[in-house]
């Protein structure tokens, strides 16, 4: 059954809201005790470009795209809460790329997620910017290892 709401204009809340309706959807539509089916519709480089970089971009730039109002902080915080649940995505069967440290890196990217989500909801910025680097770091952890030539420099010309 299919539930009408109200949507937001911002693409990622559009996207976080589109994820847990099919989230709801699927877990309702299997039998008891069985795991859910998973069928991943875009590409690991389209999560990251379209998904994951803009809302970890809304964290990072927090200092100078500081929200000016209620809606505004409402929508950083769905873009915290879509950096921790897409963690969760990356930890999928058919997107972990292992089961050791794939599962760790996209942990600590899940972990900084969740900070920046309970930050946001104090509506102060200093406290979203502390996490910045955390964020950042779980950025760095997994690109070292699953990115070949990622921090190189291209040689000199």
């Amino acid at each position: 059954r299919l539930r009408v709401m109200r949507i937001s204009r911002d693409p990622a809340a559009r996207v976080l809201a589109l994820v847990l309706a099919l989230g709801t959807t699927l877990a309702s539509a299997q039998a008891p005790g069985a795991p859910p089916p998973v069928r991943h519709v875009g590409t690991l480089s389209e999560l990251m470009v379209t998904v994951i970089r803009p809302a970890s971009d809304a964290l990072f730039y927090i200092e100078t795209r500081t929200p000016k109002d209620g809606d505004g902080w409402t929508a950083l915080e769905g873009q915290a809460l879509i950096v921790a649940e897409a963690a969760n995505l990356l930890m999928l069967p058919g997107r972990a790329r292992d089961q050791q440290q794939w599962i760790a890196d996209a942990a600590l990217m899940r972990e900084a997620g969740a900070a920046a989500f309970k930050a946001a909801k104090t509506r102060k910025v200093e406290e979203v910017a502390a996490i910045s680097d955390q964020l950042y770091e779980s950025c760095i952890t997994c690109h070292q290892h699953y990115r070949p030539g990622y921090g190189r420099r291209p040689p000199a010309h």
